[in-house]
């Protein structure tokens, strides 16, 4: 089997709104950075903007993405894009405002938008087979992998040759183009008919029945976070140019699309469950020898394992919540899964800021394995006992268009 079973004129239009979602919130936290440096002239402001933008991320995914209803779910995203859009054309108009009022704006820039990445999810998954799904998932990594590594770069260009201002403004044309394609997909069209057949928004119970599976995709999230921030201070602490950080990171976001693309060109056995806590225990033991090995050797060794696993620990994750939660949950529990993320990515930046004041850079990358094995731990003993609050459904099709149908 290959990914041409995918291709179609349908995933083409989903991969293309996805991708005008997703790009903006690659580019934000970089680009407010530069935003408020132009502004005052240090990082500091920068810095708050991204930390609201994250904020609102977090918990716009999850009021959101569960109140979404799949009766009305191109209203509920193109409003959600419209006004994400709004927000980050007030940052690039009045850069100069007040700290509160750009705090504010970047909040909503982040909340705004963010039940599109577990409706866009969900909408996936209508229009490929059952049996596709996996590969579809893995399309959906490596293409997120791909805007990650674009985005910096793309931020650095516009900031310093057009103006600090210039990415928020294409972040606000990005939700816009976002926006407008929402209401082009056949397949959020099919969801809306099906749901006012007597699919109904799935009880909260439900949903927060997946919870040992968000809780290892926080674990998953915390570990790359502790190695990722901790990566420039390790560097310097061994004597190595702390230029490297930016080209290892671009090494780890590259190795992660090859995972997630080698593990979609086939089946593997075992279940999702099991693939996802083998390449999380390998994403730990890759991130140990980072922090173990000393000089470049051991970063460069353990930075290779770690990016062609962690893409895979993501994709089963997906297919493990799909799995476990009915057809009314997925979007609900999709959305849930990305703001734990969230959540588990920026306390393990306050964790490492605070290790590293108080301790080496090895020794804070250790304490975080530790806590994601036990997190793990945790997290696949309640998976063994606990059964669905509500069996899964059949994965009814909710799209039987040719590939030859406009999209």
């Amino acid at each position: 089997m290959s990914y041409r079973t995918i291709l179609t004129r349908q995933t083409g239009a989903w991969a293309f709104t996805a991708s005008m979602t997703r790009l903006p919130v690659a580019m934000a936290p970089l680009a407010m950075v530069f935003l408020g440096h132009g502004a005052t002239g240090g990082y500091s402001t920068g810095s708050v903007l991204a930390a609201f933008f994250i904020a609102g991320e977090v918990v716009g995914a999850w009021a959101l993405g569960t109140f979404l209803h799949p009766r009305r779910l191109r209203l509920h995203l193109s409003t959600g894009l419209g006004v994400g859009a709004a927000a980050f054309t007030a940052l690039a108009l009045w850069p100069d405002a007040a700290l509160p009022v750009l705090a504010a704006a970047s909040f909503v820039a982040g909340g705004a938008p963010a039940a599109s990445p577990g409706a866009l999810r969900t909408l996936l998954t209508s229009v490929v087979d059952d049996k596709d799904v996996a590969r579809a998932f893995s399309a959906d990594s490596i293409l997120t992998e791909l805007v990650w590594l674009a985005a910096p770069g793309l931020v650095v260009l516009l900031a310093l040759q057009a103006g600090p201002g210039v990415p928020m403004a294409v972040c606000a044309l990005c939700l816009v183009l976002g926006t407008a394609m929402v209401f082009t997909l056949r397949s959020a069209r099919a969801v809306e008919a099906d749901a006012a057949e007597g699919g109904e928004r799935a009880p909260t119970s439900v949903v927060l029945s997946g919870w040992p599976i968000y809780v290892t995709s926080a674990a998953a999230m915390s570990l790359m976070a502790v190695s990722e921030l901790v990566l420039t201070p390790l560097l310097q602490y061994r004597d190595l140019p702390v230029g490297l950080a930016g080209v290892l990171l671009m090494v780890f976001a590259g190795l992660s699309a090859l995972g997630a693309f080698v593990y979609g060109l086939r089946s593997w056995p075992g279940t999702a469950r099991t693939h996802s806590l083998v390449c999380l225990v390998g994403t730990a033991a890759g991130i140990t020898v980072v922090a173990l090995v000393p000089g470049l050797t051991g970063i460069v060794l353990g930075f290779l394992a770690a990016g062609v696993l962690q893409a895979v620990v993501m994709v089963t994750r997906n297919l493990s919540l799909r799995e476990a939660l009915p057809n009314s949950a997925h979007t609900a529990g999709y959305s849930v899964m990305y703001a734990v993320q969230g959540i588990g990515y920026s306390l393990s930046a306050v964790f490492a800021a605070v290790m590293l004041d108080r301790s080496t850079p090895s020794a804070a990358i250790l304490t975080g394995v530790a806590f994601t094995l036990l997190l793990t731990a945790v997290s696949t003993l309640a998976e063994r006992r606990a059964q669905p609050a509500t069996a899964p459904l059949p994965v009814k099709k909710q799209c039987e268009t040719p590939e030859s149908s406009p999209s």
